[in-house]
């Protein structure tokens, strides 16, 4: 009697076999501990890879290197930013005598960042474009392995955590300004650092707040906390972020406000009476104490070559250094108000969302054979068109659940919902409200980190959760698979355009898919 012939396994049945294997192997605590050092480092190196390989390309200064390449210069020979004479651009190029002179030259960015482009040139030396670009391109790399911390930290996933951090990895908008020596880069390290730094003090405090105090029961007010070195912490790293653009202050007031609402939300879960109260008058300025004051002498501590000095700009316009800097603050103030002249790449921060004017950083018309008559080389910061839109519809859905909770009078969603929300608002409404001042696409490098978190949120809702039906997971897991494919492939097509290389000009008018991208 012949043997029946086994069945071969259904699709069900094998999905439901791999969601077994997977979720024993994540169990394991081997496998788990393997996973999560593998995944973060993967990622990085990916990011390093794209950001470093032939970082010296183009060996010239390129857009606005034209200031902080040479202001780094002058920090590191003076102390702080001299004065330069004609041809200095193309004595960085040539390596000829330098015509920089020791009367200070009036700049309006702090001179963390600048410090920092230059330790890279205290290296390799003023003529290296490698060392122009060291250390951006390495701040860069980190600020991909910061997103998947934060997004470890958010969601509590790897799968998460790896999707953010590789869909920043492989962003044009955040490789190109890793690979140029402007100061969103630096910027967008230290936001993210303190954002990270945050998410840490509420895993610390959070938990304390909700747990009754024995020793000194108040049901009305709650603890006070002041061991809190984490929010110290943050504070130092958004101080850095100040240090480097000033913008880095609005980072620093959204995320003091989500500690005192986290703070308030905790107290009334605790049952505390005056939970509101307590939150902003009691612990409020014991937060603004720890948080703001360590933000406010690292930014001081910046300044420290031009305060040790007498040739910057306005040291002498007091005795006092300290009353000095402050009318030199003032002169900066004015000129950042005041700003409105023309650029052909301006971009008000109203036309970021729709990604209408990108910014051409370097441009050379045949400036190599490239197998037909007309080449171009462009580097321009356009970020992967289908991470970005897609980026933007997950914002706009995070903002919308929230909404909805609040009409709903729901639970306040998880912070993997809310959190992404405050870096957005700390990273672009602010610019809203200045609509005539001359600003940059780019300068949403620093929004990238938290719409990158906030769409792989999103998209392991599309996946399905565990406990959905079998075919909503296998329809959603597909779906996403087949995006995060589609995503790696635009990269790579756009990979040219992010880098300088020489493409012919049909194939680059192909990257431009509306009119203000050219």
């Amino acid at each position: 009697m012949t043997e029946p012939v086994p069945l071969l396994p259904s699709p069900e049945d094998r999905l439901t076999r791999y969601g077994a294997l997977r979720d024993r192997i994540l169990r394991d605590p081997d496998w788990g501990r393997m996973l999560r050092w593998f995944a973060p480092l993967v990622v990085t190196a990916v990011a390093a890879v794209l950001r470093l390989v032939n970082l010296g390309h183009p060996h010239q200064l390129a857009f606005d290197e034209t200031y902080y390449v040479k202001d780094a210069w002058s920090l590191w020979t003076l102390g702080y930013e001299g004065t330069w004479g004609e041809g200095a651009n193309e004595a960085f190029v040539t390596l000829q005598k330098l015509p920089l002179s020791d009367v200070g030259s009036f700049v309006v960015h702090p001179p963390l960042g600048k410090w920092l482009i230059a330790l890279g040139m205290a290296i390799g030396g003023p003529d290296n474009t490698v060392g122009w670009r060291l250390a951006t391109a390495l701040l860069g790399t980190a600020t991909v392995l910061l997103v998947y911390l934060v997004a470890r930290r958010l969601t509590g996933s790897i799968v998460v955590a790896t999707v953010a951090s590789g869909l920043l990895a492989i962003d044009g908008l955040s490789i190109v300004m890793s690979r140029t020596a402007l100061l969103d880069g630096p910027l967008t390290f230290f936001l993210l650092l303190g954002a990270l730094f945050i998410l840490l003090d509420r895993e610390r405090t959070i938990p304390v707040l909700e747990r009754p105090n024995p020793d000194s029961p108040d049901p009305m007010w709650g603890r006070v906390l002041w061991r809190r070195p984490w929010l110290v912490a943050a504070g130092v790293a958004l101080g850095a972020a100040t240090a480097v653009k000033w913008s880095g202050m609005y980072a620093l007031a959204a995320f003091g406000l989500y500690v005192v609402v986290t703070d308030a939300l905790a107290r009334r879960r605790a049952g505390v009476v005056l939970w509101p109260t307590a939150a902003a008058f009691r612990q409020g300025p014991v937060s603004f104490v720890l948080l703001v004051f360590p933000a406010l002498l690292t930014y001081l501590v910046s300044w420290t070559g031009w305060l040790v000095t007498m040739g910057g700009y306005a040291r002498r316009s007091d005795p006092n250094p300290l009353i000095a800097l402050w009318n030199y603050h003032k002169q900066i103030l004015d000129f950042h108000v005041g700003l409105t002249s023309g650029h052909p790449y301006a971009s008000p921060a109203w036309e970021w969302p729709l990604l209408l004017r990108p910014t051409a950083v370097w441009v050379a018309g045949d400036p190599a054979p490239c197998g037909v008559d007309h080449c171009i080389a462009v580097i321009s910061t356009i970020p992967n068109p289908l991470i970005w839109y897609a980026s933007i519809a997950a914002a706009v859905y995070l903002l919308y659940c929230l909404v909805r909770a609040w009409i709903q009078r729901r639970p306040t969603p998880g912070p993997a919902l809310t959190f992404p929300l405050v870096g957005l608002v700390a990273t672009y409404v602010p610019w809203l409200m200045f609509p005539e001042r001359t600003i940059f696409q780019f300068y949403t490098v620093a929004m990238a980190p938290f719409l990158a978190i906030a769409l792989a949120v999103v998209l392991r809702r599309i996946a399905g959760t565990r406990d959905a039906p079998l075919h909503r997971r296998r329809t959603g897991e597909r779906a996403v698979l087949v995006f995060l494919g589609v995503v790696v492939l635009v990269s790579v097509f756009y990979y040219p355009v992010w880098t300088g290389m020489s493409v012919p000009y049909q194939f680059w008018l192909l990257h431009n898919w509306l009119p203000g991208w050219v």
